[in-house]
């Protein structure tokens, strides 16, 4: 490329007033020196002149306006289009990647949740059963017609049981007795008071029915008497002032 084709190219930024500083500095230090470029300047803005008056008034001549858009279309453009799309397609890839990550994200997130509350249904999902579970041994043991059946060893017969409720204020007294045997002939059984201190006190003579049952109510005893324990011992059937040894039942109290 010659000297002149090389500020040719600039001739027509320069005559538009569009030319940057810096290279117009050099087109004008050229122009200083060359006569054919300051005629190809006069041209252009000889033809430039015509074009603006071509917009109110007749055409300008062919040739000026083929030089003028010749000289424009040699000048470099930057292609917007292009820069522009190079940089839309890493902004897309780019928002693409973020949503994709995002919805990674999303998708795990949902996944805890899921697991925290498959997690929960099935904690309480125990929880209830063990309720109902509990509920229903409630209504079993205070159900009214549910049948209560007591076990023992096979082959052993019941254990005879004596049961006391005393109220020392009163010298009132109740005993229930279950399971005895029936007492020798001419003997009876005696329930005795055995108090804190002192000798034990009769509590009344008894004799168990044919299925080993027998009470003893309010018999005579001196009130305010602190009781230790009762016994039974088998004594004559019109009962002694003394025990008898050995004791058949004894019980202290709680």
């Amino acid at each position: 490329m010659s000297v002149h084709e090389q500020f040719a190219e600039d001739l027509a930024l320069y005559a538009l007033g569009s030319l940057p500083n810096d290279e117009q500095a050099a087109l004008e230090k050229h122009l200083q020196e060359c006569a054919e470029c300051r005629q190809e300047l006069e041209h252009l803005r000889g033809d430039m002149a015509l074009l603006a008056l071509s917009a109110a008034g007749p055409a300008p001549p062919r040739g000026a306006r083929e030089r003028l858009i010749s000289a424009v279309a040699r000048e470099p453009r930057m292609n917007i289009a292009a820069e522009s799309r190079q940089w839309r397609m890493p902004l897309q890839w780019l928002a693409v990647a973020a949503l994709a990550i995002f919805a990674a994200l999303l998708w795990r997130q949902n996944a805890g949740l899921k697991s925290q509350i498959a997690q929960l249904h099935a904690e309480f999902g125990d929880q209830r059963a063990q309720l109902d579970q509990a509920r229903e041994v409630v209504d079993t043991l205070t159900a009214t017609d549910a049948l209560r059946v007591t076990l023992v060893a096979a082959k052993t017969p019941p254990q005879p049981q004596g049961k006391a409720i005393y109220l020392r204020g009163r010298g009132s007294l109740v005993f229930l007795a279950s399971n005895l045997p029936a007492a020798p002939a001419q003997k009876a059984y005696e329930l005795w008071l055995i108090p804190v201190s002192g000798a034990p006190v009769p509590a009344g003579v008894f004799e168990p029915d044919a299925h080993g049952s027998a009470a003893v109510i309010n018999p005579p005893l001196p009130a305010g008497l602190k009781a230790k324990a009762f016994a039974i011992t088998v004594e004559p059937e019109g009962g002694s002032s003394t025990p008898t040894m050995p004791i058949v039942m004894v019980g202290a109290g709680e």
